[in-house]
């Protein structure tokens, strides 16, 4: 059973549906004890990031969530605003982060040649893989194209835990890995059928 961390930030029911287009089993939970018997989770994430670290907090979720993905090296994956409260903090906020990965997140920067290039960056755009990943299975060069919106970034401090990048005025990091723990910028539950394939990667990890 996969559960979809529900902390009220996210889309709960796009990722849902996904999932049951590719035959997955899926539970929408913030209860602790569905948490813990899970097999594999998911942070989802719409909105700020600040509010998502303060909702986890409220929830009681933060303590569980480490217990499971770092003591138990459960599989992972955040979503979107899910992405970047994995990283240790965030331009956007003065909250810390989940820390799970080595990564902070910053807010687009353009130079003067690309300043009228709008924030969020929202819509679709291709994704160059840059490592052989578990998400990635089968997904090879740069004809993946996914759904984004977002007006911030990750920037990974290991350059071997990145997997995909995506060129929005410069490179920024679309997708990461650190060792059970994934991440996405973009959103697979918007993106047809990359995101489709990317999230049956995930479902069919051992």
């Amino acid at each position: 059973m996969i559960v979809i961390v529900d902390y009220g930030m996210g889309n709960l029911g796009s990722i849902v549906n996904m999932l049951k287009k590719i035959g997955a089993r899926a539970k929408v939970s913030s209860d602790i004890d569905e948490i813990r018997s899970a097999e594999k989770l998911i942070l989802p994430g719409v909105g700020a990031f600040d509010a998502g670290m303060k909702r986890l907090r409220e929830l009681n979720l933060i303590e569980t969530l480490n217990e499971e993905v770092i003591g138990k090296k459960k599989p992972v994956i955040g979503l979107c605003l899910g992405m970047q409260l994995i990283t240790r903090k965030s331009e956007e906020g003065s909250e810390t982060g989940l820390g799970w990965v080595d990564a902070e997140t910053i807010r687009f920067r353009f130079d003067t040649q690309t300043a009228n290039l709008k924030i969020p960056h929202m819509g679709w755009n291709d994704v160059s893989i840059q490592r052989e990943g578990t998400l990635f299975s089968g997904m090879s060069g740069t004809e993946n194209r996914f759904y984004f919106v977002h007006s911030y970034h990750v920037v990974c401090h290991r350059s071997e835990d990145i997997l995909a990048t995506t060129h929005y005025g410069y490179d920024f990091v679309s997708a990461l890995q650190h060792e059970n723990v994934m991440g996405t910028q973009f959103h697979p539950e918007k993106s047809h059928k990359f995101g489709m394939r990317l999230l049956k990667n995930f479902v069919e990890l051992a």
